[in-house]
């Protein structure tokens, strides 16, 4: 689960055992900050779940939810807080944080946080196993795509990832949304090749990976303008994937950096 499933999941689970709790939210922030509006942890007398941002504020914030707690004091309390030399923190801007007891009223208050991207994930061989180890603690939606059964681990995925096997995979490409984002790493360069043409025709990807070298890179390109497709697109293809510099072809360095460059393409404005 993404962490703030687990969080949400955590606090559903202490309210079904009758766990006293507070819930820390951050209600408003202003210049630099470690986290930002909306924002929430856990407090128990003995435990802690999600955070605010750490260092001394939240070791004060955490105080004052315990005394909260045991002191029977009003259900909600704001407080401010200006971060600088009084909390030992430089970040300088300021904090509103609120104190509420844990109640199924307030739970369901929680929004429920849009996914940073999409993606389809075609290829549950080792790099594509090694990325959706990374995924699995992200808020996201994945499709993971392969037409080998046997390929995809015993264990389950977090709820967030649906594995597909399907045959052909390169007909999945058409069932997702507008600006879906697409990493194609599967076992086959046909296979790769099918479903790389099938996303540059859709052509409305947010962002488009393809696993391999510049090799490979500039024999696809001559293939796919064979087929028509446009010089437009084809500049969008990421060809070898993976933020650049860093080194190491293992797939669980490989994993590192092509989630990088995931959350790189998920904080840029949309193409047009």
């Amino acid at each position: 689960m993404s962490a703030p499933e687990v969080l949400l999941s955590t606090a559903r689970a202490w309210l079904a055992s009758g766990v006293p709790a507070m819930e820390v939210q951050v209600l408003a922030a202003q210049g630099s900050v470690p986290r930002g509006a909306g924002t929430r942890m856990l407090v128990t007398a003995d435990a802690v779940a999600g955070t605010i941002g750490g260092g001394h504020l939240e070791l004060k914030a955490i105080a004052h939810a315990r005394e909260l707690l045991t002191a029977g004091q009003p259900e909600v309390q704001d407080r401010h807080y200006p971060l600088g030399p009084a909390l030992g923190q430089c970040c300088g801007g300021a904090l509103t944080l609120r104190s509420r007891r844990l109640d199924a009223a307030g739970l369901s208050d929680w929004p429920r946080e849009a996914p940073l991207f999409t993606l389809q994930l075609y290829g549950a061989g080792h790099v594509g196993r090694a990325i959706v180890r990374l995924l699995e603690s992200l808020n996201c939606r994945v499709q993971w795509i392969d037409e080998r059964e046997a390929e995809f681990p015993a264990a389950d995925s977090a709820s967030h990832i649906e594995r597909v096997c399907v045959e052909p995979v390169a007909a999945e490409v058409a069932q997702a949304p507008a600006g879906a984002f697409y990493l194609v790493l599967t076992h086959s360069h046909d296979l790769d090749m099918a479903i790389t043409e099938a996303i540059l025709k859709r052509g409305d990807f947010g962002y488009l990976g393809l696993i391999g070298s510049a090799t490979k890179r500039a024999r696809f390109l001559r293939r796919l303008e064979q087929r028509g497709i446009g010089p437009d697109p084809l500049a969008r293809l990421t060809c070898p994937i993976g933020v650049p510099g860093i080194a190491g072809k293992e797939p669980e360095v490989i994993a590192v950096a092509a989630v990088a460059q995931l959350l790189q393409a998920a904080g840029k404005p949309a193409a047009r």
